[in-house]
């Protein structure tokens, strides 16, 4: 199947008093919004990389927003990311909350979305209020329409929202609006791609249990399939079947079942990290190599002529770099800020949006 393709992406954007400007005839690819020209696009400086440090954005030197504050949310299967910054562009306060991924339930999602925001605020000493905040979300699980509108509907009175995928926002922030290739590895996975044209396109990201492949979750799933093994006798016990009983609290057949029936993405990425610690044993030793293959498949569906700069992100970028064959690895450049950063510039669009709005 050919990756999807966007020429101009829809904009999930709102306003959370009702109105919806960007549903007005707005049409652009997504450099454009965005950059508004090479003078526009996001500031490659290495203040991008330096956690915790100030990061003024090339774009966000002059407002006139009514908002007084922007938010950027990076939000997954296992925790939630956010970034508070002044609409003049200077990065306030980062922090972190628990899973935002809609596949975990919408309500869920604001509920770890809002934490992870009051968090930022008291890290930069400042009072929260909704109704003073743009809010630019990159979540997983957008492209299911009905978890989109619930969360649409769900949004705090007052705010601007824009809401976009994790891939689009990772990929922003990865290249900093120009053209590129992400594979974002994390609870999910999935592969984005921009090229001069401002053609969006993505591979993967179908979902846990079938898709994601290469992700935490895709690599919980089949690292318990040896702890079924070994406790029904098919495979002898060994320090990983012990490391996986310990992440399951089983100690049997009957209680691992039990811990199966009750097991969501979120949960079997948890075993991830014991695949990569004993990446020595013959099955974890396959299973990572499988990993490796399948990001160079996605990266292959949307950058066949291997044109554009590649990058991995996400939490398991990483540890799972060691592993990419090597004719992608030679390839790869370090992302030059993640999603968070990303989302931010959807915060600062909806912001000018309902300013203009407004007047």
């Amino acid at each position: 199947m050919a990756p999807r393709t966007h020429r101009y992406p829809n904009r999930h954007t709102s306003v959370a008093d009702g109105t919806d400007p960007w549903q007005r005839g707005a049409t652009s690819a997504p450099t454009r919004w965005l950059s508004g020209g090479v003078s526009g696009r996001i500031a490659r400086s290495a203040e991008w990389r330096r956690a915790g440090r100030a990061v003024k954005l090339a774009d966000m030197t002059t407002s006139t927003y009514t908002h007084k504050y922007l938010i950027g949310v990076d939000g997954g299967g296992s925790g939630t990311r956010v970034v508070l910054a002044g609409t003049e562009g200077i990065e306030l306060a980062r922090a972190t909350g628990g899973p935002s991924g809609l596949a975990l339930g919408v309500e869920r999602a604001w509920e770890a979305i809002e934490a992870a925001c009051l968090r930022a605020f008291d890290t930069a000493g400042l009072p929260f209020e909704w109704s003073a905040c743009s809010l630019g979300c990159g979540l997983a699980g957008v492209n299911h329409a009905g978890w989109l509108a619930q969360f649409r509907a769900t949004a705090p009175q007052g705010c601007a929202l824009a809401v976009e995928s994790d891939a689009f926002t990772t990929l922003l922030g990865a290249h900093g609006g120009e053209p590129g290739v992400i594979v974002a590895l994390g609870t999910g996975s999935i592969a984005a791609s921009l090229d001069a044209g401002g053609q969006f396109e993505i591979a993967g990201g179908y979902g846990f249990p079938s898709g994601d492949e290469a992700s935490g979750a895709w690599l919980g799933l089949r690292a318990v399939v040896h702890l079924q093994h070994v406790l029904d006798g098919r495979a002898p016990a060994d320090d990983w079947s012990a490391a996986l009983l310990a992440c399951t609290d089983a100690t049997d057949r009957d209680s691992l079942v039990v811990w199966l029936c009750a097991a969501n993405q979120t949960g079997y990425a948890a075993l991830a990290p014991t695949v990569f610690e004993h990446r020595k044993h013959p099955f974890a030793a396959r299973l990572l190599e499988e990993a490796g293959r399948e990001i160079v498949k996605m990266v292959s569906a949307l950058d066949p002529d291997q044109a554009l700069p590649v990058a991995l992100c996400g939490g398991l970028a990483e540890p799972l770099t060691p592993f990419v064959p090597d004719e992608l690895r030679r390839r790869l450049r370090l992302p030059l800020a993640d999603s968070a950063a990303g989302a931010l510039q959807l915060a600062r669009h909806a912001a000018s949006r309902k300013s203009a709005h407004e007047g």
